[in-house]
């Protein structure tokens, strides 16, 4: 089978020089074709991924799209297999590729994806949510429907559990994307498509032994924004809602203060390094669990003036969020 790569990519920066030697450094299974969908990059970005063998297919920065532009690159590509990547996501090995495609041999595989391992200088708090999720092991794991079930008779935790995937590093059949194309979605395609694969009796596979390095260095409160768009999804696709009241926000960040600032303290790190990762982990968790609160709501369907709000928040949270 033909397997295509797409990344969208934009200001990648120093990092992309990683991903692209852990691109061309696999071996045995390679990719046929390399495809770049590039939201106007100024810095480079476009002539190191042109050096690596890429296409690099231009778009305007307003057209950007998290499952409209990833369409926009699988229907420019040939592959039977469509791998998904972000332009700061490291390949670990030289047979990574191989390992992703393996689950393939089911035929009724759509998608596959992959462990995560975060960078060296994770805050601490991410490093362990990153090594824990989805916490399936280093081997495969499918995930299908069980028998004679429908996906909405399961809870909202467990509709999530089945549908997880992350196009942080993925592959799709295409026959499969044909069907579930991913946009447009300005977030959460990765498990939209998921969600509709499942229902269709498909099977989503978790290759664990394959993995990427990829973490991101944000700020307490750009991690509260990105909590609020993925709640704000999660509601309207599974009607999962972490923290339903105001009362537990308030127990949800007292009890998740505590258990995270254990956490640090356990860790026992320097003095000036564990008070930085401290208040670092105060505020994240504020922020983690209102982006949790507010984000139930928005995509709950207020109705009235609650409405307007929450369409103006989202708009104001989503701004910088890639």
């Amino acid at each position: 089978m033909r397997i295509s790569l797409v990344i969208p990519t934009y200001n990648a920066g120093p990092l992309l020089d990683d991903v692209l030697q852990g691109i061309l450094a696999l071996s045995g299974t390679t990719f046929d074709e390399l495809i770049a969908i590039d939201s106007g990059s100024c810095d480079g970005t476009i002539e190191k991924c042109q050096q690596a063998g890429f296409r690099v297919v231009p778009i305007d920065k307003r057209e950007f799209d998290h499952g409209g532009t990833r369409d926009r690159g699988i229907a420019l590509s040939t592959g039977d297999l469509i791998v998904l990547m972000v332009q700061d996501a490291t390949p670990q090995g030289s047979d990574w590729l191989a390992k992703m495609v393996l689950p393939f041999a089911d035929p009724k595989v759509a998608g596959v994806w992959c462990r995560q391992i975060p960078r060296p200088k994770c805050q601490q708090v991410l490093d362990r949510r990153i090594r824990s999720w989805p916490g399936w092991g280093t081997g495969v794991t499918l995930k299908c429907l069980p028998e004679g079930k429908q996906l909405e008779e399961l809870s909202g935790f467990d509709q999530l559990m089945t549908c997880a995937f992350d196009n942080v590093a993925s592959a799709l059949r295409r026959t499969a994307w044909a069907q579930f194309p991913l946009g447009p979605r300005r977030f959460g395609e990765d498990v939209w498509f998921g969600k509709r694969a499942i229902e269709a009796g498909f099977t989503l596979a978790h290759q664990g032994a394959a993995c990427v390095i990829h973490s991101h260095d944000r700020s307490a409160w750009a991690e509260g924004k990105r909590t609020f768009c993925d709640h704000r999804n999660l509601v309207g696709l599974f009607g999962l809602v972490s923290i339903p009241t105001r009362e537990a926000l308030r127990i949800g960040i007292e009890h998740g203060t505590k258990e995270h600032l254990d956490y640090v303290r356990s860790l026992k790190l320097p003095a000036e390094q564990e008070a930085a990762a401290l208040q670092w982990t105060r505020d994240y968790v504020r922020w983690q669990c209102w982006g949790q609160y507010l984000g139930a709501k928005a995509g709950s369907k207020p109705r009235g003036w609650r409405r307007v709000f929450y369409n103006w928040l989202g708009t104001r949270l989503e701004r910088g969020i890639g």
